[in-house]
């Protein structure tokens, strides 16, 4: 883990599981809130968004870029289920459950901290696997907003992999 992309944890509550995040960006909110939450912002670290209704009740369909080329186990739909511009954007997708994104400027407004949540039902492997998978991304996130953004045809599953593991070990879990 690093200063930028904190450990994420995770909690079960019955089939419930919640992922948490904390991201130290050195970026002001709006160019953070423009990769969060923007269909051109989007797909240089996390999915193309092929619908996208930015506001309340919008409708959202993200297509995943890293690997499979199977339409129904890359692309998934859902609503927007909380919009506040620079602030909150949260997408509720038949995949991930309820992913929230809330930004805070730091001091002096040249920084953003980035809290990350997400709501999904599922299991103990699961929510490793979707530990793994965020924070994946927000390593695209972080490459995506200095410039660089992912180059989904040289994306490998091995970064995943390792993080994974790591998840599983800070959990006791079997890798």
């Amino acid at each position: 883990m690093t200063e930028t992309i904190g450990q994420g944890t995770g909690r079960a509550e019955g089939s419930t599981q919640h992922l948490h995040y904390e991201l130290h960006l050195p970026h002001p909110v709006d160019k953070v809130w423009a990769a969060v939450a923007t269909p051109e912002g989007l797909p240089g670290w996390l999915a193309a968004a092929d619908v996208f209704e930015p506001r309340l009740g919008g409708a959202i369909t993200l297509r995943w870029l890293n690997g499979a080329q199977d339409p129904e186990q890359s692309v998934h739909s859902g609503h927007i289920t909380a919009w506040d511009p620079d602030v909150v954007a949260e997408y509720t997708i038949d995949l991930h459950g309820r992913c929230r994104f809330h930004l805070e400027p730091t001091a002096g407004h040249e920084g953003t901290t980035l809290r990350f949540t997400n709501e999904f039902d599922g299991d103990d492997a699961l929510r490793l696997d979707c530990l793994a998978g965020w924070h994946d991304h927000f390593e695209l996130l972080v490459e995506a907003l200095r410039g660089r953004p992912a180059d989904w045809s040289k994306w490998t599953p091995d970064r995943w992999r390792e993080l994974r593991e790591g998840y599983a070990a800070a959990e006791g879990a079997p890798g």
